[in-house]
């Protein structure tokens, strides 16, 4: 097959950069391998790359973003992760798939999972390179990817259920190694019901640490029913009522905005905040009092540490951690699985099927 199905972000803006077409099929190189795409999830990274959401000029959530990108149609030479987004670009961070062609011939035919962020220079350098941010990902019926990053797994969860995984429990996971995580802690999870903040709780609750929620008041009772995490409190509720001040261990938050000081307030003594996001806004207040009268530690997250792929692969075989899937749409209903996403409504993933036609 020499072409292939592929949504191709041609640039910052809104839904109309999204473009479901025929391209080539990627070239397979000697170090590299070829996987056909069953299932890509859909992430909050993916909006926020097409928008151009990590440029310093945004100073507003990922939804207030979307709304003025798809008016204006500005962008942004500063708006990926690393260096400018290599427009025209296949995004799709998650990837389930089967290998097709491989320089390790042990994984041709494997059903596996690709380790989304890699750490091309060693995992002593925290330089790192994300497929579907700095080179196309998994919104096409192929990808090809370094040999290195792709793993098999042997499960029976479905294709939908396994292409969930990567992108959100890799960064929950991520953080909750980074702030050591024990039995000893209580940690609080702010954005409970979403991708990584499901993945979070049960990753958390895998360690036996007590968990408290914070999601809308509309999702507190199919959350508790999905995971269970130990108390779930609304968003919109008084926190440091609610929960008491000083009693947390661990803030994990990748909602950021004007809730952040909040966070810190919560926080124990020595306590360990993490994020590996903002939704809701990168731009908050920080009182440094704060932060060195209470000894706190804060954590920022996204090159993930060694441990954290074969991990999850080990969870996954041994069932010790479950998928959460809210919705499963085709490859070219994207943009409709994009809409749908920044409703907020979803509790887990949102998930496409790559369906050959």
């Amino acid at each position: 097959m020499s072409k292939m199905k592929a949504v191709v972000t041609e640039g910052n803006g809104g839904f109309e950069k999204l473009v479901y077409k025929e391209v080539p099929v990627p070239s397979c190189g000697e170090e590299e391998t070829l996987v056909r795409v069953l299932a890509a999830g859909v992430n909050n990274t993916e909006i926020n790359t097409r928008l151009g959401w990590y440029s310093s000029s945004f100073r507003k959530g990922t939804n207030t973003t979307s709304t003025t990108q798809s008016q204006e149609q500005k962008h942004k030479e500063d708006g990926g992760w690393n260096k400018k987004t290599p427009f025209p670009l296949i995004q799709g961070t998650d990837c389930c798939g089967i290998v097709e062609k491989s320089n390790r011939k042990e994984l041709i035919g494997k059903r596996v999972l690709i380790r989304s962020c890699m750490r091309a220079k060693g995992f002593s350098s925290m330089d790192n390179v994300w497929m579907a941010s700095d080179f196309d990902g998994a919104f096409a019926e192929y990808v090809v990817v370094p040999s290195t990053e792709v793993f098999p797994v042997d499960s029976e969860w479905s294709d939908v259920e396994l292409a969930s995984i990567p992108c959100a429990y890799g960064s929950a996971e991520n953080m909750l190694h980074r702030t050591n995580v024990t039995n000893k802690d209580i940690v609080l999870v702010t954005g409970a019901s979403g991708g990584i903040g499901t993945a979070t709780i049960q990753l958390a609750k895998r360690r036996g640490a007590k968990i408290i929620a914070i999601c809308g008041e509309k999702k507190i009772s199919k959350l508790k029913e999905l995971i269970n995490p130990d108390k779930i409190i609304s968003r919109d509720s008084d926190y440091l009522k609610e929960i008491g001040k000083e009693e947390v261990s661990v803030v994990v938050d990748n909602v950021g905005g004007e809730n952040f000081p909040t966070m810190l307030e919560l926080l124990k003594r020595g306590g360990r905040y993490v994020t590996s996001g903002a939704i809701a806004g990168p731009i908050t207040e920080l009182d440094l009092r704060t932060l060195y009268l209470k000894d706190l530690t804060l954590f920022g997250s996204t090159a993930w540490d060694e441990p954290i792929f074969p991990n999850l692969i080990r969870y996954i075989e041994k069932g010790e951690i479950k998928p959460v899937i809210y919705e499963v749409m085709t490859l070219k209903d994207i943009a409709s699985a994009q809409e749908l996403f920044l409703k907020k409504e979803h509790i887990g993933k949102i998930v496409l099927k790559v369906i050959d036609e």
